[in-house]
C-alpha cells in the first residue's frame, strides 16, 4: 500500500495515505474524524472499479464520499478504503432545450448552482452549498425548492452506476429501470453512483424572506404554519428552526419562492405573517446562488460532531406540537428543524422511486451536540418520534434496522433489501449489514 508498484496502473498518484501531507484534508467528514488506511481520489469510473478491486484485494471495508456532510459518518471509516469523488465533478448542460443537466457525483452543490446560472437553470439540492450531489442525489434531495421542484431524485433521468463487481452500467427508464428505482433513494448500497442526468428548472432569482414567530406552549403557531403550507402554492418552500432561550421559545423561518415576480412572492408571503406574533425581517428578490453560495464550499475536517435523528409528519396535530415545543424547549440542548413538503413531492406515486414518503407534509430533524449522545437525543425525541410517520435517511446519525423500516416502509424495504443483494450481493458497500 505504501508504493506505487503494489497498486493497479489507474490509481497511480491518486492515493493519500497517511503518510501523505493531504492525509488531514481527506481522512474526515464534516461530522466524524476517520483514519482509513488509504484514500483514493479517482477521476473516472475505471479508477473507481480500480479502487474496488483494490479493497478486495487488500480484505478492506470501503467507504465512499461525495461530499463529506453525511451525518452518519459512514463517508470515512477506520482502518480501511474511502473512495473519494471529489475530482469527478463536472457538470454539464447535455441538453438546454429539455434542460437536461449532466453532473457528476463528486460536484457539490454551490458549483452545480454556479455552472447552471448562465443557462437560466436550477436543480433543488441540499441546502448548503458544501454538501455532496452523490450522497443526496441517491437518498432524496429536501432542497430549498422542494414544493416547486420536488425531491432531487424525482428529476433524475439516469445514473451511471459502478457496481461492487467493478462493472460500470447506465441505469434509466429502458437500461436497467430496476437499478434506476433504486439509485433514487437507496442507493448508497445498491452501487457507486458517479455521475447523474437531472432534469432542471428554468429559474435565476427566488423570493427570499426571514420572519420570526414567537412560539407559545401548546405550539399553536407551528399548527397554523403547517394549515398555512397546506394552502400555499407550490413556488413557496420553508425552513423553520425552533430555538428556545430561557422562557423565550422561537420560530425563526426561512422562506423561499420560486419566482422573481415581486406580487407572486408578496402572496405567498402573506399566510405566513398572518400565524402568530411575527415579525418579518427581510424579504428579497435574489439570485438562486446565494442559497447555496460558493463561500459555503469548506474542507471537511470532524469539525462538527453531532447527533442527528428525524422523521415526517403528515398533519402537525396538536399532540404533535406540544412535542416538539417540549423537545425545543426542554432541558437537553435541541436543536428542532422543520422543512416543509407537499406540493411537487406528492406528485409521485410511493412506488415510483425508493423514497416512499409521498403524503406527509413535514420533515423534522433534532440533533444535539456535544457533551450530549445519542441517548439523551433519543430521550429528548421519544415525544416527537411516537408522533411520525416515516423517516428520511439522510438525516440520521445512527442508521439501523429500525430507522431502515421507517426510511423505506413496507413493500418499498422489501424491494430495497432485494436490489441491494442483486446488485451488490457481498454488501461491500455495507459494512455491517
Amino acid at each position: 500500500m505504501t508504493t506505487e508498484g503494489t497498486v493497479p496502473a489507474e490509481l497511480s498518484g491518486k492515493l493519500i495515505t497517511p503518510s501523505d501531507s493531504r492525509y488531514g484534508a481527506y481522512r474526515s467528514t464534516y461530522t466524524t474524524v476517520g483514519r482509513p488506511a488509504v484514500v483514493v481520489v479517482p477521476e473516472s469510473a475505471r479508477d473507481v472499479a480500480a479502487a474496488l478491486e483494490l479493497a478486495r484485494e487488500r480484505g478492506l471495508a470501503v467507504a465512499v464520499r461525495s461530499g463529506g456532510h453525511g451525518l452518519a459518518g459512514s463517508a470515512t471509516n477506520t482502518g480501511g478504503l474511502v473512495i473519494d469523488l471529489r475530482r469527478m465533478s463536472r457538470v454539464d448542460v447535455i441538453d438546454r432545450a429539455q434542460r437536461l443537466v449532466r453532473v457528476e457525483a463528486g460536484a457539490r452543490w454551490a458549483e452545480v448552482a454556479q455552472e447552471l446560472t448562465p443557462h437560466g437553470l436550477a436543480i433543488s439540492s441540499g441546502d448548503h452549498g458544501n454538501v455532496g450531489v452523490g450522497g443526496l442525489a441517491t437518498a432524496g434531495g429536501i432542497g430549498w425548492l422542494v414544493r416547486h421542484y420536488g425531491l432531487t431524485v424525482d428529476r433524475i433521468r439516469a445514473v451511471e452506476v459502478v457496481l461492487a463487481d467493478g462493472s460500470v452500467v447506465r441505469a434509466d427508464a429502458r437500461d436497467e429501470p430496476d437499478l434506476l428505482w433504486v439509485m433514487r433513494g437507496a442507493g448508497a448500497g445498491a452501487g457507486i453512483a458517479v455521475a447523474f442526468e437531472i432534469e432542471a428548472v428554468e429559474l435565476l432569482n427566488v423570493g427570499y424572506a426571514q420572519l420570526v414567530a414567537r412560539v407559545d406552549a401548546e405550539g399553536r403557531v407551528l399548527r397554523r404554519w403547517d394549515s398555512a403550507m397546506k394552502e400555499a402554492p407550490r413556488e413557496l418552500s420553508t425552513a423553520v428552526t425552533v430555538s428556545s432561550q430561557g422562557s423565550m421559545t422561537a420560530a425563526f423561518i426561512t422562506a423561499i419562492v420560486a419566482t422573481d415576480s415581486t406580487d407572486a412572492i408578496r402572496r405567498a408571503l402573506e399566510p405566513l405573517l398572518g400565524i402568530g406574533d411575527v415579525t418579518l425581517q427581510q424579504a428579497v428578490v435574489a439570485p438562486y446562488t446565494s442559497l447555496v453560495p460558493p463561500q459555503h464550499l469548506h474542507p471537511n475536517t470532524g469539525q462538527m460532531p453531532s447527533t442527528t435523528t428525524n422523521g415526517l409528519l403528515t398533519t402537525i396535530t396538536p399532540a404533535a406540537a406540544r412535542a416538539i415545543v417540549g423537545t425545543a424547549s426542554g432541558s437537553t440542548p435541541v436543536l428542532v428543524q422543520m422543512r416543509s413538503l407537499g406540493g411537487a413531492t406528492h406528485d409521485l406515486a410511493p412506488s415510483a422511486t425508493a423514497y416512499a414518503h409521498r403524503h406527509q407534509r413535514t420533515l423534522v430533524v433534532a440533533s444535539t451536540f456535544p457533551p450530549y449522545n445519542r441517548r439523551t437525543l433519543a430521550t429528548a425525541w421519544r415525544p416527537v418520534a411516537a408522533q411520525t410517520d416515516g423517516a428520511y435517511v439522510n438525516f440520521e446519525s445512527h442508521p439501523d434496522e429500525a430507522t431502515f423500516d421507517l426510511a423505506y416502509p413496507g413493500p418499498t424495504g422489501v424491494r430495497v433489501t432485494e436490489l441491494w443483494k442483486r446488485y451488490d450481493p457481498e454488501g461491500v458497500l455495507r459494512p455491517g449489514k
